[in-house]
């Protein structure tokens, strides 16, 4: 018989990185290398349950592999002013070929007072960013009613955008607020610790993504626009 692998214990991994936020240095980390190691594990396992799920709902994830979707822990500090050398949470993209993929996905975050749930893309380069901004323009009435469907009422979109309309658009065009926007990402927040098993937080998260699909694939209709 296959045995289950460990459960994911958020009470631990909260613990874990609430530690690591104030004591964010090598030879701390080093000690608790093992234990940051297994949780590592168990979080790859909490993974491949949300992948599983999620791609009942959303067929492109299928055959998508938990490993290809985590994020490392360490920080890319060559071009930051914060040069900690650990990121304090663990999180997680799916998306069509896991987290480097370029288009729209889903996103899971776990953090200490600030973890939440997401999909979209967040700050597309440039090449993507215009053709997402056109697809919205060509397509407006499709993508006011998936943003304004009342069973996304739990999300926020993000609200980072231009002061003035984008090159090439009008300040009078009815999507001139969408098209104003640097990113295009739904989320909420949740405490993890809400939740009393790793299954119904993963079933949690398959509920909210079956509303998001169609967010994210108009969105990635953008990666094949000429």
């Amino acid at each position: 018989m296959k045995s289950q692998p460990a459960a994911l214990d958020f009470a631990s991994l909260y613990s874990f990185l609430e530690e690591l936020k104030e004591h964010n240095y090598k030879a701390w980390f080093d000690t608790q290398r093992e234990r940051y190691q297994q949780l590592r594990l168990d979080f790859i396992a909490f993974v491949a349950d949300l992948v599983e799920r999620a791609s009942l709902v959303d067929p492109n994830l299928a055959g998508l592999e938990a490993k290809n979707c985590i994020f490392r822990i360490n920080r890319d500090v060559r071009f930051s002013a914060n040069k900690n050398p650990y990121k304090t949470n663990f999180s997680a993209y799916l998306a069509q070929g896991g987290k480097k993929f370029p288009g729209a996905g889903y996103y899971f975050h776990f953090e200490p007072g600030a973890s939440f749930m997401a999909a979209g893309i967040w700050m597309p380069e440039a090449p993507l960013l215009k053709n997402i901004r056109q697809e919205i323009d060509y397509g407006f009435t499709a993508f006011k009613e998936i943003v304004e469907n009342p069973a996304l009422g739990v999300f926020e979109l993000e609200s980072d955008r231009l002061s003035r309309p984008p090159k090439g658009y009008e300040a009078d065009n009815p999507a001139i607020e969408f098209l104003k926007l640097k990113s295009f990402v739904l989320s909420r927040s949740f405490d993890p610790l809400d939740f009393k098993s790793n299954t119904k937080l993963a079933a949690h998260f398959q509920e909210n993504i079956t509303t998001l699909v169609p967010f994210v694939e108009f969105l990635n209709q953008a990666l094949t626009t000429d």
